[in-house]
């Protein structure tokens, strides 16, 4: 086997592992043929990353390590081990148990006869076949090297396809948390996909929408990252930075261009709104092609676009929020309430409902709307709503009405926070004994979004001054809870709350009264 596989060929230095390697396993129960392949192929790189051999000797052990290694680029794989038809039956494995499509199998066998070729080609899943005694060290060489370039473009289009669901996933998911870290997410996997890198990238930006001009001092910050810069964010560009790469983004900056240094590049970004960002990527190739400039060129340039729309949604969202706390709060001060009631009720809320097992969009949404619960306290007089002792059975029955006038003001909304204020609002003061008002609901007939608002209502009543009485302590309040499980508020319910009492109190200091001027 000596004088097909290694005529001519000198033995290899060692080669460094600084860039990686590709892992490569050969399954052959000859130990020779192991000892072989890695001697023909101990000096052979691809882009600037060697080889790394892992042996199996019998097809049973070919498959445990297929599964321990699903990052494996090649397998050179023999057909005859224990049986005659081992290899194929690793083959089919890797391809039907395994799932992993990316891995390029190449067949080596010294009986052809007993596996011919086309017949073998036709019913498995297989890259290339090839008799031992043809597999010359340049064969083999020649065979390695496409097979690794297949197997790298086959990675990078899964990473480019991964990146780009990353990005539709967040641009549908617009208002879901984390949208924009998801969507950065996506950007930087599509970047280094584009580069076939996976190093270190970061995206940073001021987040600021400024005239250029006004700009000239502001400090980048770290806006996402990963790798070495996976926990930076927040922190400014320069403090991040080494001194060479400073330089490279003060360059890029000044030039409002790409530069590229030996193994990083920095992009720089601008549009309508947004100035003065940049994009950071490490591990890029010391030799890019024409094509991949041109891409890096047209994606700097594109991305601060999209960027800038998932910025605007955010921005939506915020001030959506603020105009219902500030609704809110402009009605409890006409009950001359401190305003952070409804703050403090809505993270009541968000806490509870994630506790009680609701998702996290439904734990933000009922945040959102919970606010609105007691809007229709506008139009209630001021001699009922600020009256500091006890109403009498008329007055109590004008208050109760609240409930049905935040329903009308806020019903019929095509927007889910407002809509979902309605029925809180419509709600909330429903008992889960079906003692309540207005509409005398019972059990779980009462939406779960104003079954935690009452709660969360309720507690915080106890536990903060009103007009008609004194904060309660902490454990009378909690008592009140407990005695009250079951006949007002969901008995479940009433269990979390007991588990999250840390979290709650943690709100209430969060976002203490504020004095009146």
């Amino acid at each position: 086997m000596e004088d097909f596989l290694f005529l001519n060929e000198q033995a290899p230095e060692v080669v460094s592992d600084e860039q990686g390697t590709w892992k490569v396993l050969i399954v052959d129960d000859e130990p020779e043929v192991h000892a072989v392949t890695r001697l023909a192929l101990s000096d052979f790189k691809f882009q600037d990353k060697r080889l790394e051999f892992i042996s199996a000797y019998s097809g049973v052990e070919a498959k445990q390590l297929i599964d321990e290694h699903p990052d494996a680029a090649i397998i050179l794989l023999d057909v005859v081990m224990e049986t005659d038809d081992a290899g194929l039956q690793v083959a089919k494995y890797i391809r039907d148990t395994a799932k992993n499509n990316y891995i390029r199998i190449i067949l080596r066998t010294g009986q052809p006869g007993q596996a011919p070729e086309r017949q073998v080609i036709v019913n498995y899943d297989i890259n290339d076949y090839k008799s031992k005694t043809e597999l010359t060290a340049q064969k083999l060489f020649t065979v390695m090297m496409a097979s690794l370039r297949s197997y790298r473009d086959i990675i990078s289009i899964e990473q480019s396809r991964e990146g780009l669901e990353k990005i539709i996933t967040a641009s549908r998911n617009i208002f879901a948390t984390h949208s924009m870290d998801n969507f950065i997410e996506g950007v930087m996997q599509q970047l280094t996909s584009l580069l076939n890198v996976a190093d270190e990238a970061m995206y940073a930006t001021t987040l600021v929408a400024q005239n250029p001009s006004e700009e000239l001092n502001k400090k980048l910050i770290v806006c996402s990252g990963t790798g070495d810069f996976a926990k930076r964010e927040g922190e400014e560009l320069e403090t991040v930075l080494a001194a060479d790469q400073l330089l490279a983004c003060q360059e890029a900056l000044a030039n409002k261009a790409i530069v590229y240094k030996d193994d990083y590049l920095f992009a720089y970004c601008s549009s309508k709104f947004n100035h003065n960002s940049m994009l950071f990527v490490s591990g890029v190739p010391s030799k890019l092609t024409d094509t991949q400039r041109n891409l890096i060129e047209i994606f700097s340039q594109n991305v601060q676009l999209a960027f800038e729309n998932v910025q605007l949604h955010t921005e939506v969202e915020a001030t959506q929020q603020e105009l219902v706390y500030r609704l809110s709060e402009a009605v409890e001060q006409r009950s001359c309430e401190t305003g952070n009631h409804v703050k403090r009720v809505a993270y009541i809320c968000y806490e509870l409902a994630l506790a009680y097992g609701l998702p996290e969009e439904q734990a933000n949404l009922i945040r959102f709307a919970s606010p609105l619960h007691d809007v229709g306290k506008i139009g209630i007089p001021d001699a009922i709503l600020n009256k500091p002792g006890q109403l009498n059975s008329d007055e109590w029955e004008i208050m109760k009405t609240h409930a049905g006038k935040g329903y009308a003001i806020l019903k019929d909304s095509p927007r889910k926070i407002v809509s979902t204020g309605a029925l809180i609002a419509q709600q909330h003061h429903e008992k889960w004994d079906g003692s309540g008002y207005p509409l005398g609901l019972k059990g779980e007939s009462i939406n779960i979004y104003a079954r935690i608002v009452a709660l969360a209502d309720v507690y915080d009543a106890l536990r903060h001054k009103r007009c008609y009485k004194n904060p309660w302590p902490f454990e009378d309040a909690v008592a009140e809870i407990n005695a009250n499980k079951g006949t007002h508020f969901d008995p479940k319910l009433v269990d979390v709350f007991n588990d999250k009492l840390e979290e709650l109190e943690a709100v209430l200091l969060r976002f203490p009264d504020k004095t009146h001027n």
